[in-house]
C-alpha cells in the first residue's frame, strides 16, 4: 500500500506542476492522452513558469531522493534539452538537519563506544546538512580538530523504496512515450542507482579523498583533508577539519588579499592536472564544496570537500579528449569526425563527411568569439548532442567530465570574467599528447613493459618450437618459419647488445667530461 500511495502522490505532483503538458504530445497511446485530459479538467491550459522550472519544483516537492536524481539527470546534457538541463542544475539539497542526538547515537553505534570515549568535544549542531548526510565538528581525545560526516538514519530504506518506484516509472515512460527509448530512462535510473549506493558508502568516499590527496600533494594548489581511518565506517566518516572561506565569498577573499585572477587560473590547472595527468578527478566541484585557505602557510590554496562523486578516465579516454580539443581549435572537423568513427561510438557505416558537416555547423560559430570566451564544456556538450543524431553511445565518464568542466568554467569566469581557459588548458593537452606520441611516451611505455618483455623473450624460442612440433615437423613452411624466428632472435640480441653498448658509451663519455 505504501508504494501505491506514493505513486498516487507522484501522479498528483506531475499534474499539479503541469508536467503532463511537457510529455503529452509524446504519448503514443490515445487512451493515455484522453485520461490525462480528463484528470486535468478545470486547470489552466498553460502555466506561467517554463517547463524546466516546473520540473525542478516538482522534484523538490517529491523529496530528497528525487532532488538527487534531478541533480544527476542534469549531467546528462547529451539526452536532455538545454533549458531543462540548465534548470535542473540549480537543484540544491535544502534538507532540514536531523536532531543532533540521533547523530550522536549513530556515531556510538558505528564505533561501539560511548561518544565521550572517542571525542573530547562533539558539537550536536550540524554545520552542513544535505539529503544523504550531515556534518558535525568535533575534537578527538588527542586534541585534533575533526569533521564528522554522519549518514542520515534510515536512509537506505528510503532510497530503496524510491528507487523501486523510479525503476517502475522508467519502464512506464519507455512504454508510453514516443521518445522514451531514445532517452533511455531505464539506463539512466540504473546509473543513478549505482551512483547513489556508492555515495551511501562513506568508506568509498574516504578512499576517494585519500587518492586525491595523494595525487595533489606535489601541486601545492589544493588541500584535501586527511582521513582518520581509525574512525571511518560505511555510516560515519571522520576527517581532518579544514579552515577556510567559501569560494563564493569573493569580496571577503579580495579583502583578505587573495589574488582572484590567480585563483581562477589555479582552479583550471587543478582540474586539468587531475584529468590529463592522473585520470582521476573530483567530479562535484561546485562552490559549495570549495573553500580557500587564509592561513599563512597555505594562503590562497583551494580546499576541496565532499568526495562522494569522482570520475576516472583511461588513457584511451584522455587521448580521445585531447585529440578532440586540439582538432577543434585547429578547425580540423574531419579529424573530429574520424575520432568518433575510430572510437567505435558511431556505426561503422557512418559517412565521415556527413558527420564532419554536422560538427562544423555546431562548432564554427564558436570561432566568431575570442578564444578566452570559448567554453570547452559547451564545445564538448555540443559534440555529444551532434553525435546523438548519429546513434553515438556516449560513455558515462565523459558525460561526468563534461558536467565538471562546465562547473569549473562557470566558477573560473565568476572569479575572473577575462579568464582564458584555452590558454590554461592547451599546455596540458599538448604535454599529454607529447607524452603519448613522442619519444618521452615511447620510453615510458618501454619501461612499463620491460618486466614483461624480460620474462617473455627468453621463453619465445621454446614456445615457438613447441608450437611447431605440435604440427607436422616436416612442413616446409613451418620449418622456414622456425629458421626465420631464430634469425630474428639473433638480430634482437645484436640490437640489444648494441643498445647497451651505446648507453654505456654515452655514460662513460659523460663521466669523462664531468671529471675534466
Amino acid at each position: 500500500m505504501g508504494h501505491f500511495f506514493r505513486l498516487i502522490f507522484i501522479g498528483l505532483t506531475i499534474l499539479r506542476f503541469g508536467l503532463d503538458e511537457v510529455a503529452l504530445s509524446g504519448f503514443r497511446q490515445g487512451w493515455v492522452r484522453a485520461l490525462v485530459r480528463v484528470a486535468t479538467i478545470g486547470r489552466r491550459s498553460s502555466l506561467d513558469a517554463p517547463r524546466g522550472a516546473r520540473l525542478r519544483m516538482a522534484l523538490e516537492r517529491l523529496g530528497p531522493i528525487f532532488v538527487k536524481f534531478g541533480q544527476v539527470l542534469s549531467t546528462r546534457r547529451d539526452l536532455l534539452p538545454l533549458d531543462v538541463a540548465d534548470e535542473l542544475a540549480h537543484l540544491q539539497d535544502r534538507v532540514p538537519p536531523f536532531p543532533g542526538d540521533q547523530a550522536l547515537a549513530m556515531v556510538e553505534k558505528a564505533f561501539g563506544r560511548r561518544i565521550d570515549e572517542i571525542f573530547e568535544l562533539f558539537d550536536r549542531v550540524p554545520v552542513a546538512s544535505a539529503s544523504i548526510a550531515q556534518v558535525h565538528f568535533a575534537t578527538l581525545k588527542s586534541g585534533r580538530e575533526v569533521a564528522v560526516k554522519v549518514l542520515r538514519p534510515g536512509m537506505l530504506e528510503v532510497i530503496e523504496h524510491d528507487l523501486m518506484l523510479l525503476h517502475q516509472l522508467a519502464r512506464l515512460v519507455e512504454w508510453v512515450w514516443a521518445d522514451g527509448k531514445r532517452l533511455k530512462p531505464r539506463e539512466v535510473v540504473a546509473e543513478f542507482d549505482v551512483y547513489l549506493h556508492d555515495e551511501l558508502d562513506l568508506v568509498r568516499e574516504a578512499a576517494n579523498a585519500a587518492q586525491l590527496r595523494r595525487n595533489m600533494q606535489g601541486l601545492d594548489l589544493v588541500m584535501v583533508p586527511e582521513m582518520v581511518w581509525d574512525f571511518c565506517t560505511s555510516t560515519v566518516l571522520v576527517m581532518e577539519r579544514m579552515h577556510g572561506v567559501p569560494i563564493s565569498q569573493v569580496a571577503r577573499l579580495r579583502e583578505a588579499g587573495v589574488d582572484i585572477s590567480k585563483l581562477a587560473r589555479d582552479g583550471v590547472t587543478i582540474f586539468f592536472t587531475q584529468v590529463f595527468r592522473d585520470g582521476f578527478f573530483h567530479a562535484d566541484m561546485h562552490p559549495g564544496n570549495i573553500m580557500v585557505s587564509l592561513a599563512p602557510r597555505s594562503f590562497g590554496r583551494y580546499i576541496a570537500l565532499d568526495f562522494g562523486i569522482v570520475g576516472t578516465l583511461t588513457d584511451w579516454d584522455k587521448e580521445y579528449l585531447a585529440q578532440n580539443f586540439l582538432a577543434f581549435f585547429r578547425r580540423d572537423y574531419k579529424r573530429v569526425a574520424e575520432l568518433h568513427v575510430e572510437s567505435g561510438w558511431v556505426p561503422p557505416n557512418t559517412r565521415v563527411d556527413a558527420l564532419e558537416s554536422a560538427i562544423r555547423a555546431v562548432c564554427e560559430p564558436h570561432f566568431d568569439r575570442p578564444l578566452k570566451d570559448i567554453s570547452l564544456g559547451q564545445v564538448l556538450m555540443r559534440l555529444f548532442q551532434t553525435s546523438r543524431r548519429f546513434n553515438v553511445e556516449i560513455q558515462p565518464q565523459l558525460v561526468l567530465l563534461q558536467k565538471t568542466l562546465l562547473n569549473i568554467e562557470g566558477l573560473g569566469r565568476q572569479l575572473d570574467p577575462d579568464l582564458d581557459l584555452w590558454a590554461t588548458a592547451k599546455p596540458f593537452l599538448e604535454s599529454w599528447m607529447h607524452r603519448q606520441v613522442g619519444w618521452t611516451g615511447l620510453v615510458e611505455r618501454f619501461k612499463n613493459e620491460a618486466p614483461r618483455y624480460a620474462q617473455l623473450l627468453p621463453e619465445l624460442p621454446r614456445l615457438v618450437h613447441q608450437a611447431l612440433l605440435r604440427g607436422k615437423a616436416s612442413d616446409p613452411a613451418k620449418l622456414a618459419l622456425l629458421v626465420e624466428q631464430r634469425r630474428t632472435n639473433r638480430l634482437l640480441q645484436a640490437l640489444l647488445y648494441a643498445a647497451v653498448g651505446f648507453v654505456g658509451g654515452v655514460l662513460a663519455t659523460q663521466i669523462l667530461l664531468h671529471w675534466r
